[in-house]
């Protein structure tokens, strides 16, 4: 199956989240509503002119997934030229192989292309900030920062790294 098939079969944000129907979509869409986009950086968005497809491996229960696939939807909700079809990362390993961290398939995965289904980058799991303060190994630092993230305090940066992959041409 090629990666414009698996495109087509994905599921919009509304199917995703409602694959539960407790904790897990309270969660998400309780970061998607605390979302508020500076208005310069959704005047960025805005000006966006093209078709950005985006491929999403995730799963609902994924706490990765419950922060960054609200912060993607929040951005398609700006401009409708950002198109996201979210599918399972299970199932859909092999497609996954090429986008492996240390070996292994991690979620979510967002795969950015254009309207030719051509890849534009890739965004997984975690903004790099919180992967930085992780790589510097301090405990104090990485608890302090995956509260923070876990929280949604960090849907800035990763909206300023998605549009740096949109922007990157």
């Amino acid at each position: 199956m090629s990666i414009q098939d698996l495109f087509q079969k994905g599921q919009s944000f509304l199917y995703f989240i409602n694959q539960d129907q407790d904790t897990y979509k309270e969660k998400t869409l309780e970061l998607y509503e605390k979302i508020s986009i500076p208005e310069a950086l959704t005047q960025e968005i805005r000006k966006l002119n093209r078709t950005i497809n985006v491929l999403v491996f995730a799963e609902i229960w994924c706490p990765d997934c419950m922060i960054n696939v609200p912060v993607l939807q929040k951005m398609s909700d700006i401009n409708s030229n950002i198109k996201i079809r979210i599918v399972s990362r299970s199932g859909n390993e092999a497609l996954m192989e090429a986008y492996k961290l240390k070996g292994k398939p991690k979620i979510p995965t967002f795969v950015f292309m254009n309207e030719g289904y051509e890849e534009l980058g890739i965004f997984i799991e975690q903004p790099k900030v919180v992967k930085e303060v992780e790589l510097k190994g301090k405990q104090v630092e990485i608890i302090v920062a995956k509260r923070k993230y876990r929280k949604g305090e960090f849907y800035i940066e990763t909206i300023e790294e998605i549009m740096g992959i949109i922007n990157r041409q």
